[in-house]
């Protein structure tokens, strides 16, 4: 009986994860703590996966200390957004106007931090946004990148 309540919960939370592979570039703690990992930024890297040749760049706040360590504690909604071309920008097929490109978990249930692409076709750029949301109350805290593509778009109907 309980497992037949608890599968569906587990697929549900292993859903709510990065929907884009990320790389973790790197890190650095802010506060020690005594027992657990210790608080940290991370920063980790988002190939777009429709535009190829652009990367974000993404730094967030990972919560350390015993609810840190067994994977219950809630990260700050602090991160910030840098994306760029690190090759030759090609766009394989239409886009559609936005789309979360990833989608990260920062707590055990109910808040996620996502990584968001909106095209602007007259202006011929991708523009990046990362916010946080909750279930019940999400944050106006976020963080903004453009990257010209130097070709028309096309957008999907």
């Amino acid at each position: 009986m309980i497992r037949r309540l608890v599968a569906p919960f587990i697929l549900l939370c292993s859903t709510l994860s990065h929907s884009a592979h990320a790389d973790r570039i790197g890190a650095v703690d802010t506060s020690w703590k005594f027992l657990g990992p210790d608080n940290k930024i991370i920063v980790e890297s988002f190939d777009d996966p429709d535009i190829h040749g652009i990367t974000c760049y993404l730094s967030r706040a990972k919560t350390g200390g015993l609810s840190g360590a067994v994977g219950v504690a809630e990260d700050k909604t602090e991160a910030s957004l840098a994306c760029l071309a690190t090759g030759h920008i090609s766009i394989a097929s239409p886009l559609p106007h936005q789309q979360d490109i990833a989608k990260i978990k920062t707590s055990l249930l109910f808040k996620t931090l996502h990584l968001v692409r909106i095209i602007d076709p007259a202006r011929q750029t991708a523009v990046y946004l990362t916010y946080s949301d909750k279930v019940i109350d999400g944050s106006p805290k976020n963080s903004l990148s453009v990257v010209p593509l130097g070709t028309p778009v096309t957008l999907r109907p």
